[in-house]
């Protein structure tokens, strides 16, 4: 009887993934729970303990050493408590060992609900605290059943849940395929913990690579940032902590074992591995592989960067659908703009007009400075002799009105000397001939300063 208990203890444990102290605890629980309601052992202040050696089932009753007990459902005498245990004083509780009727059906429909309970919780408990601790790490697990929502992983010790949303499209799932999943999160709920897994999560790539290359497991190789598009490609930066090690090749392998292993297993999702750089911009041309690059601009201020490569790969640095630049600013963490080396020839040289149109705008025009013409006034005596001399009155108005006349005259006179002067050879210089002052001129000064 005593070996038949002890094999179905095991069993249960067995089934439900669950050590054999959690199953002895429970099954003390629900014994304990039993004989509480029983009435003659109800007022008992009791504890039940099960053998592990020999499965025997032992209850006992908690009691105060007493000189002289009043209530022997919870005292006992100082003689009758050193029986028991010698150095026993006054004072103190001592378990004593009572034997109780067997339990009636009730007592055993009890136990058989606590038992089930106990065990659901003992089972809860388990699982949360076995995966608790492995939130963001890689679990191997069986598909078992599908559903239209999600699929029901299989993980040894518990069950996760594949939602819908975490599932990759291009892949097609099988009852019975085995599957290395992400552990996203653990929570416990009213149903028990909930584990939730994950294909799309870029932390999968990450814990592939882990697992696959010793170097990133040692601690020698660090990946820096992952980027991916579940299904169709990815993106994954690394760094080696020693100068003679090579990131790219370790995580490639020899002939590319080790990278096409983690392809395999992505079921053919596409995996570039480029080297981390702390220069931004070398790290962002080494993201944008397979793609060459001339030469790249950083904005620091707005994280942005202006990347130039041949008119012939800005095909290849898009990307099909614009994925390769998207996965390098995702990589990167820089918002990147793709110039063909044409169109940033055109655009530098515009540019260069601008500026130099700007430039010219900016500076002062010259100001003409307009030269104040000043008339000179010339005399009439210097013009017509000392004979033009008269009198103050009404006939000077007349001398004034002739002088510009005779400025006129005089100047006329030098200019034609002066284009002579030029137009003749040089040689031997002759006299020019001053025009004389008309004589009507002098006659009617002559006439008008008559007293």
């Amino acid at each position: 009887m005593k070996s038949d208990f002890l094999l179905a203890i095991a069993q249960l444990a067995a089934e439900r993934n669950l050590p054999k102290d959690l199953v002895f605890k429970a099954v003390e629980a629900a014994l304990l729970s039993t004989y509480k309601k029983d009435d003659s052992t109800k007022r008992y202040n009791l504890s039940v303990g099960i053998l592990p050696a020999s499965g025997e089932i032992k209850v006992f009753s908690r009691k105060t050493v007493v000189e002289s007990p009043t209530n022997t459902w919870h005292e006992i005498a100082l003689s009758d408590a050193r029986e028991i245990r010698k150095d026993v004083e006054i004072g103190e509780t001592i378990d004593v060992e009572i034997h109780p009727p067997d339990a009636r059906r009730i007592g055993v429909q009890t136990a058989k609900q606590v038992v089930m309970q106990r065990l659901r919780e003992a089972e809860h408990e388990f699982i949360f605290g076995t995966f608790a601790h492995r939130e963001g790490d890689i679990l191997s697990g069986v598909i078992q059943r599908i559903d239209a929502r999600q699929i029901i992983v299989d993980l040894g010790k518990a069950e996760g849940l594949l939602p819908m949303t975490e599932q990759v499209r291009a892949e097609h799932y099988r009852v019975g395929q085995r599957l290395m999943v992400f552990l996203v999160e653990v929570s416990q709920t009213n149903k028990g913990p909930r584990l939730l897994l994950s294909r799309t999560h870029p932390g999968l790539v990450r814990r592939l690579f882990e697992l696959e290359v010793p170097e990133m497991s040692n601690g020698i190789v660090e990946v820096k940032s992952v980027a991916r598009e579940p299904g169709s490609r990815t993106k994954i930066a690394v760094t080696a902590r020693q100068d003679e090690i090579d990131p790219v090749g370790s995580c490639i392998g020899l002939r590319g074992i080790r990278i096409q292993n983690i392809i395999n297993e992505l079921q053919g999702e596409k995996v570039d591995v480029v080297q981390w750089h702390p220069d931004p911009n070398t790290f962002i041309a080494s993201a944008l592989s397979p793609a060459q690059v001339l030469r790249v601009e950083t904005d620091p201020a707005n994280a942005a960067a202006v990347v130039v490569v041949p008119d012939g790969q800005l095909s290849l640095a898009i990307g099909r659908e614009g994925q390769n630049v998207r996965l390098a600013a995702k990589l990167t963490g820089w918002k990147i703009d793709i110039k063909s080396a044409s169109v940033a020839e055109e655009e530098m040289a515009v540019r260069a007009a601008e500026e130099i149109a700007l430039v010219g705008e900016i500076e002062e025009p010259a100001v003409e400075i307009e030269e104040e013409v000043v008339e000179e006034v010339i005399p009439v005596e210097a013009v017509l002799g000392e004979e033009s001399r008269a009198p103050e009155g009404p006939q000077i108005r007349f001398a004034e009105d002739i002088l510009p006349q005779a400025a006129r005259e005089r100047t006329m006179a030098e200019k034609s000397k002066k284009d002579l002067a030029d137009a003749k050879p040089r040689g031997k210089k002759k006299a020019k001939r001053v025009k004389p002052v008309p004589d009507e001129i002098e006659d009617e000064i002559e006439v008008d300063v008559e007293p």
